[in-house]
């Protein structure tokens, strides 16, 4: 496994999870989100800031590759494993999920943007300094 850049720690509550016994596919998407806004935290980046000040990071594409299921009390962590530029506005988290145990959970990509309070793409300055220069 790729080492990761940053990680967060959480455990499955039981209402995260469906008839089943298992966490409900979406809320996959939450604790994908939660890792990235407490590493983007970390950094300095505050989206109450941002949003003030007219900025908007918005979600664009998830992909997620499901391998296997978290149950009630499961501990697991949120790994960022890298962010990487995809176009001159555009970026990309590349991001698990990993029981305790070291079983991989989830692998996803999810692709970003920040746009101005007029609709228009932008790359504010605190996000740019955390991205590579290069992209495809």
């Amino acid at each position: 496994m790729e080492q990761p850049v940053f990680s967060q720690d959480l455990e499955v509550r039981d209402y995260e999870c469906d008839l089943e016994g298992i966490v409900n596919n979406a809320v996959y998407q939450n604790y994908l989100e939660h890792g990235r806004h407490k590493y983007l935290l970390s950094k300095g980046f505050s989206f109450a800031e941002l949003t003030a000040k007219g900025l908007f990071l918005i979600v664009i594409r998830v992909e997620i590759d499901y391998k296997f299921p978290l149950r009630s009390g499961d501990r697991f962590t949120v790994n960022l494993l890298k962010l990487e530029r995809v176009s001159p506005v555009r970026f990309c988290f590349h991001q698990e999920i990993v029981r305790d145990d070291g079983k991989l959970i989830v692998r996803a990509k999810v692709f970003g943007a920040a746009m101005n309070e007029k609709g228009r793409p932008v790359v504010p300055r605190e996000l740019d300094s955390l991205l590579p220069t290069d992209h495809q």
